[in-house]
């Protein structure tokens, strides 16, 4: 086989690769039925009574006696006089705190003052923010700030080992959105509902995580803990060294990055951006700096295709040119496969060295896929994961660039314009199973979006069209045209 089809022929091989690899790892998973989330009952059994050398189980509370409210100008905290977060209302927020969290008990903190982990009880005071529990000689005190996060500091003169305990339920939605359990070290950490995990970590914040929302409890200390993820629902966090404080901070947020990122300690980080965070982080910058002047998300995402397209022009310049030149030496090039087809290594050496003097690059083709590949994967990662294209409207029948296209209108209109670009590309492939490899790629594609969000079709469609019109004016150029040395 010749070095142009074995050229061409990877180029088939990486193109399924990079297809079928990002259904595989990338795509939002299946659908499932769902059913509403049902309350869970609160147990009323026996504190537990656990080691510090057991494996932490799911929390035992006492029936609750007091509750105690925690409010500002935007936020208000219900806490339980054991330490169970019960209601968290936050008016930037878009979806209630029990949707989220699926758990009428979504947070207990349990301590250890020698009789192992259990709920101890605390009485409020005269000071609305300070409580007591004079059986460990305990104090907690309370303080929400500006931002609505309610911080908790427990004092005492013994000392003692906490857990944290999350309670909640497994659910996905139609549109890919799943719960989990989620923490952050040095990276963002994903556990599902219901998941059998432990380890050893030094977390920064722990919560759960679902549906553009994020319940999280963040430590100033970035403390060593110990994590079990149960299969009865739970995530526990808890210490191996007895001290005699702690303090944790309490949060309830809609995951807007901008607005995550004045809170601080990582919480912008629960947008999960995965690997191409970086392009990501830009591209969502790039989108709201648009929108600030014409505020449409679909419009935003045209504009800055264009400006991606105009910036990495002139690499594409350069394999635009390439490729003309190697559909100008392609009848040379077929002469020497005839005349050398019985010693392929002849015909290897004879086609570099004519690659060579006609400045042909036979994978320059390649260049402008494998450019917009990290941008591909990081408009999907922004429309999936940042909560500002929820909702976002274009025209017409597009109400939200975040989900499918419903009537596959452009994904349609995306294949078209691919097979378009793949028609006035010059063709170096002489193979016809190759050919007709080649000829199908834009429908795999096609098939691959058409359930993938709408604002990724736009971005395509739009790619693609402005890179026909930066191919056709280089194909015209004095540089794509001139006579090449053979």
């Amino acid at each position: 086989m010749g070095s142009e089809q074995r050229n061409a022929l990877l180029a088939v091989v990486l193109s399924g690769l990079i297809l079928f690899g990002w259904q595989y790892y990338f795509a939002p998973p299946a659908p499932e039925a769902t059913a509403p989330i049902e309350p869970t009952s609160v147990s009323t059994s026996a504190p537990t009574q656990n080691t510090v050398s057991e494996k932490p189980t799911g929390p035992i509370e006492p029936a609750v006696s007091q509750t105690y409210k925690i409010s500002g100008q935007d936020v208000s905290l219900s806490f339980t006089d054991r330490l169970s977060v019960q209601q968290v209302t936050n008016t930037q927020a878009a979806f209630k705190f029990d949707d989220t969290v699926g758990s009428n008990r979504p947070l207990m903190v349990e301590l250890d003052f020698g009789r192992g982990f259990q709920t101890v009880s605390f009485a409020a005071t005269e000071n609305p923010n300070r409580f007591v529990n004079t059986e460990f000689n305990a104090i907690l005190t309370t303080k929400m700030d500006e931002n609505g996060v309610v911080a908790f500091n427990i004092t005492s003169e013994n000392e003692f080992k906490y857990r944290f305990v999350f309670k909640s339920d497994a659910l996905k939605l139609e549109n890919g959105q799943q719960r989990y359990f989620s923490y952050y070290t040095d990276e963002l950490n994903h556990l599902d509902v219901g998941e059998d995990d432990s380890g050893d970590k030094t977390i920064k914040w722990a919560g759960i995580d679902f549906n553009y929302h994020l319940f999280a409890v963040y430590f100033d200390s970035k403390p060593a803990l110990l994590f079990r993820s149960q299969t009865n629902n739970t995530l526990s966090l808890f210490s191996s060294k007895a001290e005699r404080s702690l303090s944790y901070n309490v949060v309830f947020v809609k995951k807007e990055y901008n607005y995550l990122s004045t809170l601080g300690h990582n919480l912008k980080n629960s947008v999960d951006f995965g690997i191409w965070g970086f392009f990501a982080v830009w591209i969502l910058k790039g989108l709201q700096f648009f929108y600030t002047f014409i505020p449409n998300y679909g419009v935003s995402i045209i504009l800055l295709t264009l400006l991606i397209r105009i910036i990495t022009f002139p690499l594409q310049y350069k394999s635009f040119v390439s490729m003309k030149k190697l559909q100008l030496v392609q009848p040379e090039l077929t002469k020497i496969r005839e005349k050398f087809k019985d010693d392929p290594q002849r015909m290897q050496k004879e086609s570099m060295e004519l690659f060579k003097r006609s400045g042909a690059n036979p994978i320059g083709g390649c260049l402008p896929l494998l450019l917009q590949m990290p941008v591909f994967f990081a408009f999907y990662k922004v429309l999936y994961s940042a909560v500002e294209l929820v909702d976002a409207p274009f025209v017409l029948w597009l109400h939200d660039l975040s989900n499918k296209d419903p009537y596959f209108v452009l994904p349609v209109l995306m294949t078209g314009a691919m097979f378009l670009q793949q028609k006035l590309t010059p063709n170096t492939i002489s193979d016809p199973v190759q050919k007709k490899v080649m000829m199908f790629m834009p429908l795999v594609f096609g098939f691959i979006m058409k359930d993938l969000p709408s604002g990724l079709s736009l971005y395509i469609f739009v790619s693609t069209i402005f890179g026909i019109l930066q191919q056709m004016i280089v194909f015209n150029s004095k540089a794509s045209t001139k006579p090449v040395v053979v």
